[in-house]
């Protein structure tokens, strides 16, 4: 059962130091009505490698300025306006958390999921 952003960034916010958490950003992919060559996509089949997610979660929660990493990930045949993923980090300042959260997410995409879109 997919959680709501709100309980999302309440996890976040429950792992975190309050003297240390200024910021929790949230990033929602959503399954895009057209490929990135423009053509036509009626859904697409989503996989992904647990045990790869973890380990990014934990090396992301390493970083400097983060205090929490949280994730939800959809699975199977997803349709056009589904959600694929949640990703939320939580951290001190802005400049910690934008490129902690941006490159987890762009490393999530590549060593996390299979995406096979289905065109009609």
């Amino acid at each position: 059962m997919k959680p709501s952003i709100d309980e999302i960034v309440e996890r976040v916010k429950e792992r975190s130091s309050p003297e240390n958490l200024g910021m929790v950003l949230v990033h929602v992919g959503v399954v895009r009505g057209t490929s990135k060559t423009g053509e036509k996509v009626e859904g697409m089949n989503l996989e992904w490698d647990r045990q790869t997610l973890k380990k990014l979660v934990e090396e992301t929660e390493k970083r400097e300025g983060i205090e929490a990493v949280e994730v939800w990930m959809n699975e199977g045949k997803l349709s056009v306006g589904e959600t694929i993923m949640v990703v939320a980090v939580g951290g001190r300042f802005r400049t910690d958390v934008i490129p902690a959260l941006e490159e987890l997410v762009k490393r999530v995409k590549g060593e996390v999921v299979r995406e096979i879109e289905t065109k009609s």
